[in-house]
C-alpha cells in the first residue's frame, strides 16, 4: 500500500514561515535585555520585562486566533499575523524610551502568536491523517532548528555589526516569510457557527479535548524552562562556558536526528511508545545535567535531553491535534502552545526564587522530581486511554 504523501509544496512552504517567524523571535529573545540595558540603562528587572513580555503578547495572540481561526480562515490569519509582524518589527527602529520598547515587545509577540498558530493549524489541516506524527515531527524541526541558529545569528550580528543589523535583518525575514506565504493553499475546513460557540465560555478559547495533553505541556516546560533560563549562568559556577556554547546545537542535532524515526513510531505504534521513553531520558539527562562536572558531561546531558523533551514536544502537539476535530485544529494548536507557553514563561519566574536556597545543582536535581510529575499526569489524563487512539486499536477486541 503506497503511503500518502506528506512533502507537498504547501507543507514545505508553511513550515519555512514557520522556521523564519521563529528564527525571528529567537534571535531577538537573547538580545533584547541586553540592548534594553545598553541603550536604555534599563534595570536588571526593566530589562527581564523586555525579553519576557514577548511571551505574554504571543499567549494574547494565541488565544485570539484559536478563537477566530474557525472564521477567518488559516490562510487570512497566516497573511494578517505577518502584516502585523512586519508593521510592528519596523517600531524597533524607533528610539522613544524604555517603556515603548515594552510595548513593541509585547505586539511583536501578537504578530508571532497570529502567524505560528496559523502555520501550525495549516501544516494539521494538510498533513495525511495515517502519518500525524512523521509530519508534525518533521514540522516542528523547523522550531527546534530557530532555537539552535536564532540565538547564534543575533549574538553574531551583535558582534560584529550591532544592534540595528539585528532589527534589519528580523524586518527582512519577515517580509520574506510573507513572500513564501502568499501562494500556500490552505485546506476550507467547513464549520457552521452554533450557538455554543457564542459569548464568553471556556471552549470558545480552548480545545478541551486537546487540553489534558497540553496540560501535561506546561508541567514539562515548566522543567525545561530552568534549562533555558539558568543553563548560563549554571555553567559559568561550574567553568564549563566551553561546553555551554554547544549545548543548544548538540540538543537541535540530536532531536534532528531523532525526530523522523519518533514520528513514525507514533503512527505506528502509538502515542505512549514515544511519551513514556522520552519523559523518562529527559528526566535521567536533567538529572545528568546537574551533576555534570565536565564539558563532556554537560554535553552528554544536552543529548540526552534531546532525546527526552526534544521528542515528547512534538508527540504531544501531534496528539493534541489527533484527538481533535478538523474544524477545532486552530483552537487545538493554540491550547498546545498557551500552555507550553506558560510553562516555559512562568518557570523562570518560579525557579528565580529557588535558585538562591538550593544553588542550581539543586535546581536541576528538583526538576526530576517537577518531570516525574509530568510522567504521573501523563498516565492519567491520556497514557491509560491511549490504545483507544492508536492506529492498531480495535473497539470491538476491547468488548
Amino acid at each position: 500500500m503506497q503511503k500518502e504523501k506528506l512533502w507537498t509544496k504547501d507543507f514545505i512552504s508553511t513550515s519555512i514561515v514557520n522556521f523564519v517567524m521563529m528564527l525571528s523571535m529567537y534571535l531577538l529573545l537573547v538580545i533584547m535585555a541586553p540592548y534594553a540595558t545598553d541603550q536604555y540603562d534599563a534595570s536588571a528587572s526593566a530589562a527581564g520585562l523586555v525579553a519576557s513580555i514577548f511571551i505574554l503578547g504571543a499567549l494574547t495572540g494565541r488565544l485570539f486566533a484559536g478563537r477566530q481561526i474557525e472564521r477567518l480562515g488559516s490562510k487570512k490569519m497566516l497573511i494578517a499575523g505577518i502584516v502585523f509582524f512586519v508593521v510592528v518589527t519596523a517600531g524597533y527602529f524607533i528610539s522613544a524610551g524604555i517603556y515603548f520598547l515594552v510595548l513593541i515587545r509585547f505586539l511583536h509577540g501578537i504578530g508571532v502568536g497570529l502567524a505560528t498558530t496559523a502555520t501550525s493549524t495549516i501544516v494539521a489541516q494538510i498533513i495525511p491523517r495515517s502519518r500525524n506524527g512523521e509530519g508534525i515531527g518533521y514540522f516542528s524541526l523547523s522550531v527546534v532548528l530557530a532555537t539552535a541558529i536564532g540565538p547564534f545569528v543575533g549574538l553574531t550580528l551583535i558582534k560584529y555589526a550591532g544592534y540595528t543589523s539585528v532589527f534589519i535583518f528580523s524586518l527582512l525575514m519577515g517580509m520574506i516569510s510573507f513572500i513564501i506565504a502568499l501562494p500556500v493553499k490552505a485546506p476550507i475546513v467547513e464549520h457552521t457557527a452554533s450557538a455554543d460557540t457564542k459569548g464568553f465560555k471556556l471552549s470558545n478559547f480552548f480545545e478541551m479535548r486537546a487540553l489534558p495533553i497540553s496540560i501535561v505541556m506546561l508541567i514539562v516546560s515548566l522543567a525545561y524552562s530552568g534549562i533555558l533560563s539558568f543553563i548560563t549562568s549554571y555553567a559559568q559556577e561550574m567553568n564549563l562556558m566551553t561546553a555551554s556554547s554547544y549545548y543548544f546545537l548538540v540538543y537541535a542535532v540530536i532531536v534532528f536526528i531523532s525526530r523522523p524515526f519518533t514520528g513514525k513510531l507514533m503512527d505506528n505504534r502509538g502515542s505512549n511508545s514515544v511519551a513514556y521513553p522520552a519523559l523518562v531520558l529527559f528526566a535521567i539527562g536533567m538529572f545528568m545535567l546537574s551533576q555534570a562536572n565536565t564539558n563532556f558531561a554537560f554535553l552528554l546531558a544536552a543529548a540526552v535531553i534531546g532525546l527526552g523533551y526534544g521528542n515528547f514536544q512534538s508527540c504531544a502537539q501531534a496528539l493534541a491535534i489527533k484527538v481533535t476535530q478538523p474544524h477545532r485544529m486552530g483552537l487545538a494548536n493554540s491550547t498546545y502552545f498557551i500552555c507550553m507557553d506558560l510553562g516555559l514563561g512562568v518557570g523562570p519566574l518560579a525557579l528565580g526564587f529557588l535558585v538562591p536556597l538550593v544553588g542550581f545543582k539543586g535546581l536541576y536535581s528538583s526538576m526530576v522530581l517537577v518531570i516525574l510529575a509530568g510522567i504521573a499526569a501523563y498516565y492519567l489524563l491520556h497514557g491509560r486511554k491511549d490504545k483507544e487512539t492508536s492506529p492498531s486499536f480495535n473497539p470491538a477486541s476491547s468488548k
